[in-house]
């Protein structure tokens, strides 16, 4: 019994030292965890990139309205027969080719379809902005629920801790006793076994609360080995706001206008309204201006360096005849022997800027589009678009439910705690009273160390049973302080 009594103490001890020099360590309070969440939390930084890409898409969308325009330009070989591109006439020659091309397009009207995307696009970008507000708002409620369990699991090791140290003199108290002979040996006997079960209760409440830090760490993306200590406001310190201020209606009411996820759906609404516009007008003529450029240029591998005359080719009656002083003269073509040669790299560009001047070409214009059969693409997108917006509304109808719900289930959570924590700090105060007759009556040899024992632990429990009461109530209303856009702070 001595040993695990030895064992009790040095375990208290150590784990002291322990809490100690974590206390001694740099302490995060609420505002710092969430604003270091807020920073280097994966689904935030998440929600911010998609932020960004639908900022992106809205200025897209805006400068849809600035003409399109593109530059081509290609350079090659011709082999066998083929269509010389600058005398449009067949060819069996090798040729040198280049062409250069701009064109231009411009929307001159499409039944507003671009200013409805760029509307649509717009309140999207908006929306996703409300999403990254709603991420934060949800990330600094799931830190101040961690960070207000981790406080409520410290505020209990300290109640522990005060029943350890009661015991340990209690125990002190009672040796002597039993050394000086008024008090039996079983006396301390219970007390050294009542001192072990509040040090394994110690035990146990410092490792819940080194896991609720954990929790919190893992929440805030910290490294789960960082040196890391909360600080410990008094939480009967902590402000709330009087329960009167805090009617559910009053609150949902409030909650309507800032709670941002409800303006993401709104917006999100909005947006497809103006989606809905955009997609009608693909069903529609649309009237476009267009405008280009163009050259080309060609040029043979072959070169003619020469000719030898080698008579003339025998008479033809295709060739036709002339009469001379009434003669018929038959006509006969020369022939003539080309001689060519290869070009060199160099004399294969010559006449280039010639040819491109002589090329030189331009076109501009109007037209017209009109979507006949498309595979009924356009239209199922219109009536899509319609039930998207359907879809849309219902989601505005069922996060408004579920939101009141939610506010009418913190307020009358907050009421049932508020009315168990009064009931808490009546037995508390009963409790301490009992105990400190208990103890009176123990040291004047009246009571037995079990009633002792008994009183001193129905304390703890009823200390323990108000404090979880008490921060049960503070987050409550904490909750409802939220919902009416009061934030999160302690």
């Amino acid at each position: 019994m001595l040993f695990f009594k030895r064992l009790s103490y040095c375990l208290v001890v150590g784990l002291g030292l322990v809490q100690e020099s974590q206390a001694q360590e740099d302490q995060w309070d609420l505002r710092r965890c969430v604003e270091y969440a807020i920073a280097h939390n994966v689904s935030t930084r998440q929600a911010d990139v998609q932020r960004r890409i639908s900022g992106l898409l809205y200025d897209q969308s805006k400068k849809a309205r600035i003409p399109t325009a593109d530059f081509n330009t290609n350079t090659g070989y011709q082999f066998g027969r083929s269509i010389d591109p600058t005398t449009n006439l067949f060819t069996n020659q090798q040729l040198l080719f280049q062409g250069f091309q701009f064109n231009t397009n411009v929307t001159i009207f499409n039944w507003n379809r671009i200013t409805n995307n760029m509307l649509a696009s717009k309140l999207e970008a908006e929306a996703a902005n409300a999403d990254l507000e709603t991420n934060k708002n949800d990330l600094a409620l799931n830190v101040a629920t961690a960070y207000l369990t981790a406080l409520l699991s410290k505020v209990q090791v300290d109640i522990v801790e005060v029943q350890v140290k009661q015991s340990q003199s209690q125990l002190n108290d009672t040796r002597k006793r039993v050394e000086a002979g008024t008090l039996p040996e079983l006396n301390a006997v219970d007390l050294e076994a009542q001192l072990a079960r509040d040090s394994s209760t110690l035990i146990s409440a410092r490792s819940t609360y080194e896991l609720n830090l954990l929790s919190l760490k893992a929440l805030l993306a910290l490294d789960a080995g960082a040196p890391f200590a909360i600080a410990v406001p008094p939480v009967d310190r902590i402000p709330v706001d009087p329960i009167a201020e805090l009617e559910p209606e009053l609150v949902y009411t409030m909650a309507l206008q800032n709670q941002p996820v409800i303006k993401a759906n709104e917006l999100r609404r909005k947006s497809l309204e103006y989606s809905i516009k955009a997609a009608k007008s693909n069903l529609y003529p649309s009237f476009f201006a267009f405008g280009g450029l163009a050259s080309n240029f060609a040029s043979s591998n072959r070169k003619i360096t020469g000719a030898n005359f080698l008579g003339y080719n025998p008479p033809n009656p295709t060739n036709g005849a002339v009469t001379v002083n009434g003669d018929i003269i038959p006509l006969q073509t020369p022939n003539v022997q080309v001689l060519q040669s290869n070009k060199s790299f160099g004399e294969l560009w010559e006449g280039w800027g010639t040819q491109m001047s002589n090329n030189f070409r331009q076109n501009i214009g109007v037209g017209i589009s009109i979507p006949i059969l498309g595979g009924w693409q356009s239209r199922t997108n219109y009536q899509r678009s319609k039930l998207n917006l359907t879809n849309a509304e219902l989601i505005i109808e069922q996060g408004n439910l579920q939101l009141k719900s939610n506010i009418y289930n913190a307020y009358t959570s907050a009421v049932a705690a508020m009315q168990k924590y009064n009931a808490a700090r009546n037995s508390v105060s009963a409790a301490d009273r009992s105990y400190n007759y208990t103890l009176r009556r123990y040291e004047l040899g009246l009571l037995s160390t079990l009633e002792l024992i008994t009183s001193q632990t129905n304390l703890t429990r009823s200390k323990i049973d108000m404090v979880n009461a008490q921060f049960d109530y503070v987050f409550r209303m904490k909750v409802l302080e939220f919902y009416k856009g009061q934030g999160i702070k302690l």
